[in-house]
């Protein structure tokens, strides 16, 4: 029977990159061996500290001894509801990270304080922001901001964040490297805001609307006028008709288009008004329809039968990956 110790040193790596940040460093003390295996580059690329309310000190000493330069991905959270006494994440910690990580590409924060963190302090390598359930001041995306700021930003994530509003959602105009853009639950934004948020940001290639209180056809509407390039829509269904999905149709660029549910009203189009809809799309590839409740229903074999040019996606909303840096 094979033990640990037959195992190559890639087949061990992979099942360590799967243990907690203070399970990967107490393994280092089992032997000289797996002591090395936790000090390779590759095993440090993408961390997770969201499991831990982690004091000032550990964190600096897990900058400085392991993460440094070999650190592409970071989650971490801010301990928002954890009390006073609790660590709250600092302007300094993320120039440091900035400092000893230049090949931090990735930084999703969850339930964070960034009300007293500029953004200006942010590492400026990002290439993705992923704010999840975070208080930011009201001056963190305004348009009077240093332009100079996240260059090379591609994509942000904003879920949850009750304080982003329309005025917020025109600042984004500064990251002229944005092309994705995820809005999940931000309340304050209003239909006209996405509008004219939208007319600014037409560059975007990918957008993503779920859970928010703007209805799906106004969305739709708002992407139909300012975002003719676009290639990839995700959004909830909250609000969706069939004269509201049509005016999708003839879109040249859009590759991808994911309707989510579970809130179906009586007004949302019935598989063969989806189908007439996306074979106007010339090169729509892929069709997602995520907790409709169609799975292996006629619907899904309407679509699949109509559409043989595109993957058709008929499912249950999936759990979150526990990948989450894919």
């Amino acid at each position: 029977m094979a033990t640990f110790a037959d195992l190559p040193d890639s087949v061990l790596l992979e099942i360590f990159s799967y243990l907690p940040v203070r399970d990967r460093i107490r393994i280092s003390r089992v032997c000289h061996h797996w002591k090395k295996l936790v000090d390779d580059r590759w095993l440090w690329r993408h961390v997770d500290l969201t499991l831990y309310t982690m004091r000032p000190k550990v964190m600096w000493h897990l900058l400085r001894r392991y993460m440094a330069s070999r650190l592409h991905s970071l989650r971490m959270g801010g301990y928002l509801f954890s009390g006073s006494q609790a660590p709250q994440l600092s302007p300094a910690l993320m120039r440091a990270l900035g400092q000893k990580c230049p090949n931090l590409q990735r930084l999703c924060l969850h339930v964070a304080n960034l009300s007293m963190v500029p953004i200006a302090s942010l590492p400026c390598t990002l290439r993705t922001l992923e704010l999840h359930s975070c208080e930011i001041s009201m001056a963190w995306l305004h348009k009077e901001q240093d332009p100079t700021v996240l260059p090379l930003l591609e994509r942000i994530v904003l879920d949850r964040v009750p304080a982003f509003r329309d005025e917020h959602l025109q600042g984004l105009t500064r990251f002229r490297a944005l092309r994705s853009l995820v809005l999940g639950g931000t309340y304050r934004v209003t239909e006209t805001g996405l509008d004219m948020g939208l007319q600014e940001l037409n560059y975007l290639q990918r957008l993503e609307v779920l859970g928010c209180t703007l209805s799906a056809d106004s969305t739709l509407l708002a992407i139909s006028r300012h975002l003719r390039d676009v290639r990839k829509i995700r959004l909830t269904v909250r609000g969706l008709s069939a004269p509201g999905l049509s005016v999708l149709e003839g879109m040249p660029a859009l590759e991808s288009l994911c309707l989510l549910g579970p809130l179906v009203t009586p007004e949302m189009p019935s598989p063969q008004e989806i189908l007439a809809s996306c074979l106007t799309m010339p090169k729509l590839r892929v069709l997602e329809l995520q907790g409709l409740g169609w799975e292996g229903q006629e619907a899904e074999r309407i679509l699949s039968k109509g559409l043989p040019h595109c993957m058709v996606i008929v499912r249950a909303l999936p759990k979150e990956s526990m990948d989450w840096w894919m």
